[in-house]
């Protein structure tokens, strides 16, 4: 049932064409030539971390720190203050329906 179906061709579909190949030149003929030269790279300069560097940015990752765990604690206090309201709502409904009943 899940094995794959895979077409099969009884027979070939024409002739196979030969490629079109240079005739090769003898060994003789070809002159040795001098080797490319490699490109040169210019060597990197190895990041190199300053006393005012260092301290840049471990103040700039203590900010995102900071940044971070007071828009995390800013969404929790808003689902305890939803939760909270919700709570008073419902207490004040059922004081409301249970007024009714008795009256």
């Amino acid at each position: 049932m899940l094995q794959p179906r895979i077409p099969v061709n009884p027979l070939p579909t024409g002739t196979p064409i030969p490629l079109n190949h240079p005739a090769p030149t003898p060994a003789a003929d070809i002159e040795p030539t001098a080797p490319a030269p490699a490109p040169v790279v210019p060597a990197r300069a190895a990041v190199q971390l300053t006393p005012g560097s260092a301290l840049a940015l471990a103040a700039g990752g203590g900010a995102v720190v900071l940044v971070v765990g007071t828009v995390l604690v800013s969404m929790l206090l808003a689902v305890a203050i939803t939760g909270v309201s919700v709570a008073v709502c419902a207490v004040v409904l059922k004081s409301l329906i249970n007024q009714e009943r008795k009256h």
